[in-house]
């Protein structure tokens, strides 16, 4: 999910770095790797649709809060790490915050779909 307000080169950019968050923590996530007809090999990918949904800060905060109280742990992206050159740095940006301090553009979750589907609930596609 991302900030409906952010423009398109940081969605894009915010986008990736969620999904590498959840590829990192969720092995099962990913498919088989792909290969051509001559036999050429491509990566493997998602093997699961990825549903990419835009909210106000009020509801992706809402659905921040959602998540924790079901007990799924998001991969996050804050205002602050658009500054950043590095994981390093980037970790120590979201350390120096408590949770409801954490300027967020976007989160991702993964979990069963009954689960997801609440988090989510009343939010729209990313347009």
């Amino acid at each position: 999910m991302l900030l409906d307000t952010l423009p398109t080169w940081q969605k894009l950019n915010v986008t990736a770095f969620l999904a590498s968050g959840i590829a990192a923590s969720a092995g099962d996530s990913i498919g088989s790797p792909y290969a051509d007809a001559d036999g050429t090999p491509y990566a493997a990918m998602f093997g699961q649709p990825v549903l990419v949904f835009e909210a106000g800060a009020a509801r992706l905060t809402r659905t921040f809060d959602r998540a924790h109280r079901r007990g799924v742990v998001p991969a996050i992206f804050t205002a602050a790490l658009f500054g950043t050159g590095n994981d390093e740095d980037n970790r120590a940006e979201v350390a120096a915050r408590s949770r409801g301090d954490l300027d967020l553009v976007g989160l991702a979750v993964r979990a069963e779909r009954k689960t997801v589907d609440k988090i989510v609930d009343g939010l729209t596609l990313h347009r």
